[in-house]
């Protein structure tokens, strides 16, 4: 047993990249009199010997950060302060005398290309792509082939789901992680229930950091549980802030993507679509959803009596979308209580929802160059999953230094050429914010 108990931390710490470990190094430092606390709740149920080598790998980081740093050769040697200059949206410390090329953001362009039957072209070469922002031509400074790793990040859409629903999950997310190729690596966030106050809170988990340990990605899948509600958006947000929070590496070149398996009915996020929308445009995250189509249960459920237990009771913050997407002149009292609501007045509302959740959703795709996946049901999802993995195996990252350095928040239009190959046809990210002083 024992045995056991240490593989799995061992694995389960393997898991952890280095920025994680300095997060957690940092948190011990600043934080001396609860950090233990804490950070035991950052690393999830690992026993007392993996705790122990999760410290012993956090201090070792620690000796590494407090060695003295060589020192770059100086041009100049004046004594003034350093000064903070940023960098492809990175602020970096520089002493008088370095040289330092201060570069614009660093545009990266996930794209797809297919031939006239429809099959994905792998083999083109940078030659093969033109790059236009606001039509104007752009130099092409990264190239990233299909065979280049990518970063994934799989968001399941576990709410109201049973446990033999659950078990489809867990199986189709395995499917489409084995289906990736060994460079790839996965990060695994999905909804989860926390009691407060005698109710059912919905929450995001992030369950699993970006790894390419496929044993540590499966065993990780069996802590999914499920929702009490869709906090969709929230868990849009989640990823943009623990997931691809920094600017992906040299060895990734921009090739990251969210694929999430849900119905895009949101019902609990705090986030709006309009604040998810402007941050994934200012980034280069590809988004692919196997959207599954729960319309018709939903809507089965949303006519029974409130009094009965099976009923299923629209949340107030899907109230209140529907007001202000459909009916903003009413009183924000005739929303307020679902069950004063006639059933006639239930379906439609539901059916409104579900047309607003498949637009936004097409347009996050097709802003990032992603793409949707229409699937009736979980039955359905493994062979999606399959579908996007093979998607995301043929799509290339053209990345460039906009010609337009302005940092004025403007929504900058992006269009892709292919030469020398006819009758192909493109789907890549249609545009992005740019950065704002």
């Amino acid at each position: 047993m024992c045995v056991k108990v240490f593989a799995w931390d061992l694995m389960h710490i393997l898991s952890f990249n280095k920025i994680d470990l300095e997060l957690y190094f940092k948190h011990i430092k600043k934080e001396s009199n609860d950090a233990m606390q804490k950070v035991r709740s950052y690393c999830g149920r690992l026993s007392k010997v993996g705790f122990v080598l999760l410290l012993v790998c956090m201090n070792v980081i620690g000796q590494q950060q407090d060695e003295p740093k060589q020192q770059r050769p100086r041009i100049v040697a004046t004594p003034t302060p350093p000064k903070q200059i940023t960098s492809n949206n990175q602020s970096i410390e520089v002493d008088d005398g370095d040289v330092v090329r201060v570069d614009t953001q660093l545009v990266n362009v996930p794209t797809v290309v297919y031939d006239q039957m429809g099959r994905p072209l792998t083999n083109l070469k940078a030659d093969n792509f033109i790059v236009y922002e606001d039509g104007q031509k752009q130099q092409l400074s990264n190239f990233a082939t299909a065979e280049t790793p990518f970063e994934v990040a799989l968001l399941l859409d576990t709410s109201g789901s049973t446990q033999e629903q659950i078990e489809m999950i867990r199986r189709a997310a395995k499917s489409f992680i084995s289906a990736l190729r060994e460079g790839d690596r996965v990060a695994i966030v999905a909804f989860n229930k926390r009691p407060n106050g005698g109710k059912n809170l919905s929450v995001v988990d992030v369950i699993s950091r970006l790894t390419n340990n496929r044993d540590v990605l499966e065993m990780t899948l069996e802590r999914i549980g499920a929702s009490a509600g869709t906090p969709y958006y929230d868990g849009v947000a989640r990823i943009m802030d623990e997931i691809f929070y920094k600017p992906s590496s040299s060895e990734m070149r921009g090739r990251r993507a969210i694929v999430a398996l849900t119905d895009g009915v949101d019902s609990v996020s705090e986030k709006e679509f309009a604040d998810i929308r402007a941050r994934l445009q200012s980034v280069d995250v590809a988004c692919y959803f196997i959207q599954v189509n729960t319309e018709n249960f939903v809507e089965d459920r949303l006519l029974l009596d409130c009094e009965d237990r099976a009923v299923l009771v629209l949340s107030k913050e899907q109230l209140n979308r529907y007001r202000r997407n459909f009916d903003p002149k009413a009183d924000p009292e005739d929303y307020y209580d679902f069950c004063r609501l006639g059933k006639f007045q239930r379906m439609d509302i539901s059916h409104k929802l579900y047309q607003l959740a498949r637009k936004e959703m097409n347009e996050l795709s097709l802003s990032s160059g992603g793409k949707i996946f229409p699937v009736e049901s979980l039955r359905e999802a493994q062979s999606a999953f399959t579908q996007v993995a093979k998607e995301i195996g043929t799509q290339y990252s053209l990345g460039y230094y906009p010609t337009n350095q302005k940092r004025d928040g403007s929504f900058r239009t992006i269009r892709v050429e292919i030469k020398g190959i006819k009758g192909t046809s493109i789907r890549a990210r249609e545009g992005y914010h740019a950065p704002k002083s």
